[in-house]
């Protein structure tokens, strides 16, 4: 629709190519898009069952197997595994003898289906199925508008925590750290402090690692803050605390030398008024190190970015979505390089540097001073 002058609206401009126009060869391919997708989005959830239930890793410690060995071995139901395995098969995932009925995991789908590595995509997979349970509520706000609550979504902060941990475990320590500068402060002892803190992971392995620095992790899931401390008292650090807090309230002032947020801050309500209250919270000369998502905040640019389909969508259906829940502004996930870099600078902050990592290419890590 186009608007006039008057504030009326006109029937919308019809596009210059009709479907006439496009021949049948188009709708054709625009149909085999479509059915590709599909298949796609149906083995994406046969995958995070395969990682849910463990199967892939009893996959990969077998030779060529039965139907009955894999389940046995997975300690699993067989006829569901068997059903599991031709969607694995016909996505040419698993290899299928059909002379003996025998199945195996090739062998360049073991580093990306298993383990505890960064390269382990069905962690990601998980999102799937979660995304799936509140669709009608998604659908519900695209008519009424609003959005959803965390309650919403049970497993959400322990899919996230299992992806950031793989990161964390990989780079945290030996990459992301030193992008900040303050490793030497760090040993001195400092005091630090992780905004949106979901498990904890990041803050008890610095913790652990800067036994002189105090650590504090502000999260508003009291589920998640329960498995950071649990990890805390396992690894008996006395360093470390985990507070329940709206972090938009923070109200710390010049408390911390060093104030970090990994991929926390885009589905705050008001995400402007947290970055202002972690300018406050830090010492005059204090670092902010932010991690968030590798994106563009235009839309054009992020066309040939792999994963950009799955942002919008994340976004449409978790990170915008609680925001709007909230009364917030909807940032979205793919606020991008651009209007965060604005925004931090906005908070108050002078300087603000973009860093990337090559071994982390889904997000970028922005550090910047007061």
């Amino acid at each position: 629709m186009e608007s006039t002058q008057s504030g009326q609206y006109e029937t919308a401009t019809m596009p210059e190519t009709t479907f006439e126009e496009a021949g049948q060869d188009a709708v054709q391919e625009a149909a085999g898009r479509l059915i590709d997708i599909l298949n796609s989005s149906s083995i994406g959830l046969l995958i995070a069952v395969g990682h849910q239930t463990g199967i892939f890793e009893t996959l990969a410690s077998l030779p060529p197997a039965t139907s009955q060995l894999v389940a046995d071995a997975a300690g699993a139901n067989e006829r569901y595994v068997r059903e599991w395995l031709g969607g694995m098969t016909t996505a040419g995932l698993v290899d299928f003898e059909p002379g003996d009925s025998t199945y195996h995991l090739r062998p360049e789908f073991v580093p990306v289906l298993c383990g505890t590595g960064m390269e382990n995509l069905a962690r990601t997979l998980q999102y799937l199925p979660l995304m799936g349970e509140v669709a009608p509520k998604i659908v519900r706000a695209f008519r009424e508008g609003g959005g959803t609550s965390y309650s919403d979504y049970p497993q959400f902060h322990h899919i996230m925590a299992s992806e950031s941990a793989a990161v964390n475990d990989a780079s945290l320590l030996e990459a992301i750290v030193p992008l900040t500068g303050c490793e030497g402060d760090l040993k001195s002892g400092i005091a630090v402090a992780d905004i949106g803190c979901g498990e904890g992971h990041a803050v008890n392995l610095l913790a652990a690692t800067f036994p002189r620095s105090s650590f504090t992790g502000y999260d508003f899931a009291d589920e998640a803050l329960a498995a950071a401390r649990a990890e805390s008292a396992e690894l008996r650090l006395p360093n470390v605390r985990f507070v329940p807090r709206d972090v938009t309230r923070l109200e710390e002032e010049a408390r911390y030398h060093l104030v970090t947020a990994f991929d926390a801050i885009h589905d705050q309500a008001h995400p402007a008024q947290v970055l202002k209250n972690i300018h406050k919270a830090l010492k005059p000369g204090g670092t902010f190190l932010m991690v968030d998502i590798n994106a563009s905040s235009n839309l054009e640019m992020n066309a040939g970015l792999p994963w950009a389909s799955f942002l919008y969508t994340i976004s449409t259906f978790h990170c915008m979505a609680v925001s709007l829940g909230q009364g917030g502004d909807g940032l979205g996930t793919v606020w991008g390089k651009e209007l965060a870099t604005a925004m931090i600078r906005d908070a108050g902050f002078s300087a603000v540097e973009v860093k990337e990592l090559e071994e982390d290419p889904f997000n970028v890590y922005y550090v910047a001073k007061r």
